[in-house]
């Protein structure tokens, strides 16, 4: 725990314009990134009497070891540097507007020659139209249900759209007139694109319209005697309007605003907001965050409200309105960035009276409530994960808590597709976005010896990475930055190392990582081992092995990090046995190189569907003759090929460990 007089600015020697500031930990990782119009007044509240600041600020000052800034012309750059930096450093104390859950929305792939439809989690691609947030993935499909009986457009993936193009029939969607079946040519791209645009217009609030041209069509057909297609029309005018029913106007007309509202106390805040297009509530989104930045004290409401418009609209579409809950401390530079975000004027306000006033006294009751279900399903997770990470370092005698636990696991089959897995765990939850795997290139032996020298080589890898300042591939280690890239001043992956290190075994595999550390001088990372059979932890030196109480929250913790390790072994190791089988049943077959095997194998999704194909479907494969063709299915036509079977090995250890606590 670093003093933060330590590393405290000389007096005088900060500047007091506006600017950005970096606080970074021993290891040169950002820790938390603000921004302030005065950098003097700012950085200075940092160092006072360490009992005057809030709990977060102080922890975050004595994990801190420097302090660095940057200064900028105005306060709306500083707003965006700071944006910036949060988003490439990822800073652990800074507040991040975080979902509760994953919300869907409705994408369209307007990029495609034949746009489809479907539910979409993620981050938005280019070309690609958005409707939404909506609350379920289910309230997706009923609309896309209800209106492709109007817009029959295509919902199916690229596969099945190609499948049924090969065979030349289409799906039951479009048996039942809930598809146009582009597939099979029954629209060409053209119109199949108008239909999707119409579906986008109507999602989009120009419904009037529509219905309008809807009736203009029906009366017509009706003038021309054609009574099928005006039933038609009047059938698609009552389910346009019935969809129009199930979203409660709360607007007025044409009104597009986004309502947000917050709700907390001393430590956390619920923000909810409610996405209004066209009048009609389309979307829901809630955030729960803590309150306090590391600012020297709780954010005010106002403040709150700035972090959240500036992280929220620099990744989303700015609307006209945004009715907030309180205006920002720094409005006028707020308004203006919105502004420019948007292309345009934006009306940022506090509703005072009448509709939208009542539409936000709701969303600030979704917010109390969200806040309400919110303590109750973490605050036991949140003490738990804290308890078991207090366990830990109490029973193993530990410096301080690991509060990033890294665990190590090998899987293959008789020694062969060797691989190995590396998961992390930050503050008890893993941190998948650091997962590593690795193939294990030379193992020899079998057995518990091959588990062992894997381990070793494995430790040894990441290890060296660490030294080398993270990426192995980029330039050498700076000494007064360790673990930073000089180039980008990003940190390196890996480049710092974790409190604990735990490998999938016992005493053996223990003392092969324990040994790699001691060869590279790592003397400040702790090593375990946990066995599988009997759950016993083994520490290096120690004859004995620890006992966790079975009821332990710290073992519980302890195992779901091996699990997570074995899990993630076993799914890497099956891809890799996948491909070099797919690989073998074709190999030999005269005049098959590696790129027309692969031309295959994609061309017809997979061997299975191979070994069904007939000589000129197989010679309908770009650079495929007859002869390679009669080859191809006279290998595997051949029944040695289907007797390649896991045999022996840790395969069904794996196994269990793949269906097991993760």
């Amino acid at each position: 725990m670093a003093d933060p007089a330590s590393y405290r600015p000389a007096p005088g020697t900060i500047p007091t314009d506006p600017g950005v500031y970096k606080f970074r930990d021993q290891h040169g990782r950002v820790i938390y990134v603000g921004k302030a119009k005065n950098l003097r007044s700012r950085l200075t509240s940092y160092f006072a009497d360490p009992l005057s600041l809030h709990p977060r600020t102080h922890q975050m000052v004595t994990t801190a070891a420097s302090v660095e800034w940057t200064v900028v012309s105005t306060e709306v750059e500083a707003l965006q540097l700071e944006y910036n930096w949060i988003k490439e450093f990822d800073p652990r104390f800074n507040v991040r507007y975080r979902d509760d859950k994953s919300y869907p929305v409705l994408a369209v792939t307007m990029n495609e020659e034949y746009p489809r439809l479907f539910v979409y989690r993620g981050a938005r691609r280019k070309g690609v139209r958005y409707f939404g947030p909506y609350s379920h993935a289910w309230a997706i499909r009923e609309t896309v249900d209800l209106l492709t009986g109007v817009f029959p457009a295509r919902t199916c993936s690229n596969g099945v759209f190609k499948r049924h193009n090969q065979i030349g029939r289409p799906c039951l969607l479009g048996y039942i007139d809930k598809c146009a079946a582009p597939c099979v040519g029954r629209v060409d791209a053209d119109r199949h694109r108008q239909i999707v645009e119409d579906f986008c217009d109507f999602l989009s609030g120009r419904t009037d319209q529509l219905i309008k041209q809807f009736e203009v069509e029906m009366n017509a057909a009706a003038t021309d005697l054609d009574f099928e297609r005006a039933a038609r029309l009047r059938d698609d005018i009552t389910a346009l309007r019935r969809a129009l029913e199930k979203q409660a106007v709360v607007l007025g007309d044409g009104t597009d605003a986004d309502v947000i509202a917050m709700s907390g106390d001393e430590l956390e805040v619920s923000v909810q907001m409610f996405h209004v297009r066209g009048g009609r509530v389309r979307g829901q989104q809630g955030w729960v965050v803590e309150t306090a930045d590391g600012s020297g004290g709780n954010d005010t409401e106002p403040e709150q409200v700035h972090q959240f418009l500036t992280q929220f609209y620099a990744e989303h579409p700015v609307p006209r309105e945004i009715l907030v809950p309180a205006l920002p401390t720094d409005v006028a530079q707020v308004r203006r960035w919105l502004s420019e975000q948007r292309g345009s004027g934006v009306d940022l306000r506090v509703p005072q009276r009448g509709d939208k006033k009542t539409l936000f006294e709701t969303v600030t009751r979704n917010a109390a409530d969200a806040l309400a279900q919110h303590k109750l399903k973490r605050a036991g997770d949140l003490t738990t994960r804290s308890a078991a990470l207090t366990e830990i370092q109490e029973t193993l005698g530990l410096d301080s808590a690991p509060l990033r636990i890294e665990c190590i696991d090998i899987s293959h089959v008789q020694g062969t597709d060797v691989v190995a897995s590396l998961v992390v765990f930050e503050d008890g939850l893993a941190r998948k976005s650091d997962y590593r795997h690795y193939s294990i290139k030379e193992a020899a032996g079998d057995g518990r010896s091959d588990d062992v020298g894997s381990i070793a080589e494995v430790t040894r890898r990441r290890f060296l990475r660490h030294r080398a300042g993270g990426d192995e591939t980029q330039p050498a280690e700076n000494p007064d930055r360790p673990g930073i890239n000089p180039e980008t001043g990003r940190p390196r992956r890996f480049a710092y190392p974790p409190n604990l290190f735990v490998v999938d075994g016992g005493a053996p595999q223990v003392h092969a990582a324990a040994a790699v550390l001691d060869e590279l001088g790592i003397t400040d990372v702790a090593v375990i081992g946990l066995a599988k059979r009997l759950e016993e932890v083994w520490v290096p030196g120690d004859d004995e092995p620890v006992i966790f109480p079975r009821s332990s929250e710290a073992l519980f913790l302890l195992q779901r990090v091996r699990d997570e390790a074995h899990r993630f072994a076993i799914t890497f190791h099956r891809s890799k046995r996948s491909r070099r089988m797919t690989a073998s049943v074709l190999d030999g077959v005269p005049g098959l190189g590696s790129t027309r095997r692969a031309a295959l194998v994609t061309h017809f999704g997979s061997v299975a569907r191979l070994k069904q194909a007939s000589i000129e479907e197989i010679t309908a494969v770009p650079g495929i003759g007859e002869a390679t063709a009669v080859a191809v299915r006279d290998a595997l036509a051949d029944p040695a090929g289907d007797n390649d079977r896991d045999a022996g090995g840790d395969g069904p250890d794996t196994e269990r460990g793949a269906r097991g606590r993760s």
